[in-house]
């Protein structure tokens, strides 16, 4: 029985790993560092790239695709935007640091939890502005802090018009939030602009990025988590995403 019992799992082990490329990939360079990997769950792909978070469930699919399509109405937008940043934003903090903390329930003590850190939210002027709404609903307590660039239609550069960071200590941890990441320039800016400030751990929550924004961030500030709801095919010679889902704060506020 031992020696039967002992083949079934050697059996079974060796089916799971001929199998295990259905639910996770990764790659490594020539020396051994793990460089990307993947996970899979029925309906659902997780795509981690050194610090690239792809949050791509169905119900993310599904909003998205409304919230590209030109026919969609501002009001409509604004909805699926808010809708998207509480799913990216779940996905975002679902390691932010926790203490115990005691309850009364109707019927007993108890043991709860809540959080640790000092949250700082960072919407970048004006499209950011539509999913802070969504994301403060999350995280009550939250700090607010706004930053506002807007985009040198010559040069594609941010240009800084707007800090609100606080002059007392930085928070614990920031949220940039930004629907677009496009050229990367905004949030490169925003990302030196909180680490003067003092902050350590800084992610970035945009719902639709392009690959030459997610490389910039990459090589410019590789501890940067970033988490996006798609990577589309690339940027035009305007520097839009495509395929995209146009401006997004003229979207959002029907401009």
């Amino acid at each position: 029985m031992t020696g039967w019992l002992f083949r079934r799992v050697v059996a079974q082990t060796e089916k799971f790993f001929q199998s295990a490329h259905q639910w996770f990939d990764f790659s490594l360079e020539p020396s051994g560092k793990l460089v990307s990997f993947y996970w899979y769950f029925p309906g659902i792909l997780l795509e981690r790239d050194l610090s690239v978070t792809v949050v791509d469930p169905p119900l993310v699919k599904h909003h998205l695709t409304q919230l590209r399509s030109i026919d969609t109405p501002a009001a409509d937008f604004r909805r699926l935007v808010g809708t998207l940043s509480t799913l990216l934003a779940c996905e975002a903090t679902k390691n932010l640091l926790l203490e115990e903390q005691s309850v009364q329930t109707p019927l007993c003590d108890t043991l709860g939890w809540r959080l640790k850190q000092r949250i700082g939210l960072v919407p970048i002027l004006r499209a950011g502005l539509g999913m802070l709404e969504s994301v403060q609903n999350l995280i009550p307590d939250a700090e607010v802090r706004h930053l506002g660039f807007y985009r040198d239609e010559e040069t594609a550069l941010p240009v800084e018009y707007y800090n609100k960071l606080s002059t007392s200590d930085a928070c614990d941890a920031a949220l940039i939030l930004d629907p677009m990441l496009a050229t990367g320039g905004s949030a490169s800016l925003a990302f030196e602009t909180l680490t003067q400030w003092g902050v350590h751990d800084i992610r970035l929550l945009s719902l639709v990025s392009s690959p030459e924004g997610i490389a910039k961030l990459q090589t410019k500030h590789p501890t940067m988590d970033i988490f996006v709801c798609t990577i589309d095919d690339k940027l035009n010679d305007r520097h839009y995403i495509v395929p995209g889902l146009g401006d997004a704060g003229d979207r959002i506020f029907g401009t």
